[in-house]
């Protein structure tokens, strides 16, 4: 009898410890949530643009910050805005945020003089020879974009251009086809409409060019060859010139051995490709490969596209540039190419 009561209350000892664990582990878990909430434990530094509008309670900053997914709970920033007891002024507008800030560094930017005022368009620049991902990097920059959704609209969104019906790539979408031009974009823009402004762009001004050239090659073959002309011509004067070079090359069954079709695999512009980085497999290598790379490498400038539509006529088959980049030296035959390469680096 002694035996089944001592039984008895060891079982229920031990529910109760279970039940306590139970509960200190799920406290011991909330903390933690909260804690990496309020230092911003977490490693995801995409910048965001937080709107604040005028006459915001706490309560509706928080509520913003949430949605936005700069803060996790809305309701443990309200907390630490009241424990911080001082008068904060939170200002209306534009501010560039990032995430993974404590919710310190959140207060602090909000109350700190905006980056724009409130729904205020932002301009901002796309160079000529830009790649989608370097785009990507300065829309992210200024808050008006989730890169990673803006690299996955390009794959797989849905755009009504005939020319964009016409790409066969399954990769690199539209690579070349985001017009470099400045633009005044909105906060409010998504990701699909930033990225048809500039298919309008490239409709405005590059497609009205190749339809009056009347050439045999696709519009994506035009944009594909801008894109290398683009990325190796040192300025405007030698776009056609370098576009000849190339052509050229291709007719004597040559290949292009463009330095950055392969700067564009390793996705870095070193100034000198090793052995290994040439030797690369891909269908943009044109070391490897004769002809053009399957699509283009960059966005060409529509200097570029006039290039590679009216080519200069010459007899050169190579280029080497030089060391400040103001300009390339071209070349009829290997040994003028050498000569001119053993000069240019001071053999």
């Amino acid at each position: 009898m002694v035996i089944e009561m001592k039984k008895k209350r060891f079982e229920k000892y031990s529910k109760t410890l279970g039940v306590f664990c139970l509960i200190a582990a799920l406290l011991c878990l909330w903390l933690v949530f909260a804690l990496g909430d309020i230092f911003g434990w977490s490693t995801d530094k995409t910048k965001v643009r937080v709107s604040i509008p005028d006459g915001c309670s706490v309560k509706e900053i928080a509520d913003i910050l949430e949605n936005e997914d700069m803060v996790d709970s809305a309701t443990f920033f309200r907390l630490y805005v009241k424990l911080k007891g001082d008068n904060l002024m939170f200002r209306m507008g534009e501010h560039i945020l990032e995430r993974g800030m404590s919710f310190g560094e959140i207060v602090y930017k909000l109350t700190s003089k905006p980056d724009a005022e409130f729904n205020t368009d932002v301009k901002i620049t796309i160079p000529e020879g830009y790649e989608a991902r370097q785009i990507a990097d300065r829309l992210a920059d200024e808050g008006l974009v989730d890169k990673e959704e803006f690299m996955e609209e390009l794959e797989s969104g849905e755009f009504d251009y005939w020319f964009v019906k016409e790409i066969e790539r399954k990769e690199n979408r539209l690579e070349g086809y985001l017009y470099p031009a400045t633009y005044d974009i909105s906060p409010k823009n998504t990701e699909h409409e930033i990225i048809c402004k500039m298919l309008d762009a490239f409709e405005a001004n590059i497609v009205p060019v190749y339809k009056s050239a009347e050439t045999g090659m696709t519009l994506d073959q035009v944009v594909t060859f801008a894109s290398v002309v683009e990325r190796e011509a040192a300025n405007d004067a030698e776009r056609p010139v370098v576009a000849s070079v190339f052509l050229n090359r291709i007719a004597k069954d040559m290949t292009l051995s463009s330095c950055a079709t392969v700067q564009y695999i390793i996705k870095e512009r070193k100034d000198i490709l090793s052995e290994s980085d040439i030797r690369i497999k891909s269908d943009y290598n044109t070391y490897m490969n004769k002809g053009l790379p399957i699509g283009p490498i960059a966005s060409p400038g529509l200097n570029s596209v006039k290039a590679a539509l009216y080519p200069a006529d010459t007899d050169y088959l190579y280029f080497a540039a030089r060391a400040d980049g103001s300009e390339n030296v071209f070349a009829e035959t290997d040994e003028e190419h050498m000569k001119n390469v053993r000069e240019l680096q001071g053999k």
